[in-house]
């Protein structure tokens, strides 16, 4: 099985958008939908807590792998001599630089 030509460009594109995306889902509370445990419901988009806490990390993991696969795909059309240009280890570095965001973000659970 071969790769496309343009796999490093959709796939470098993909994590970085899903790691800028991720934290921005989680510090706006961008969820696709939201999930009850305690009455084993799901509900479009962000709704408040039903008989005991809401989770919406599945919500955000999904807006985050929509919104990153649509920019990834739109990257993809690129000029070939555009999408040159791309640096591979932005793969590494944007996602780095999200955790140590996202460290800051919680620091007062660190801090307590």
């Amino acid at each position: 099985m071969t790769l496309p030509r343009s796999f490093p460009l959709f796939a470098t594109t993909f994590a970085c958008a899903f790691a800028v995306l991720y934290i921005m889902s989680v510090q706006y509370n961008l969820a696709l939908f939201t999930y009850h445990p305690a009455l084993n419901q799901w509900g479009p988009l962000v709704q408040p807590p039903k008989g005991g806490p809401a989770m919406y990390w599945y919500g955000w993991l999904a807006t985050s792998a929509v919104g990153a696969l649509a920019l990834a795909a739109l990257a993809c059309l690129l000029p070939g001599r555009w999408a040159a240009r791309l640096w591979p280890g932005f793969a590494w570095v944007v996602p780095v630089g999200v955790m140590l965001a996202v460290i800051y973000l919680l620091r007062g659970y660190f801090l307590r």
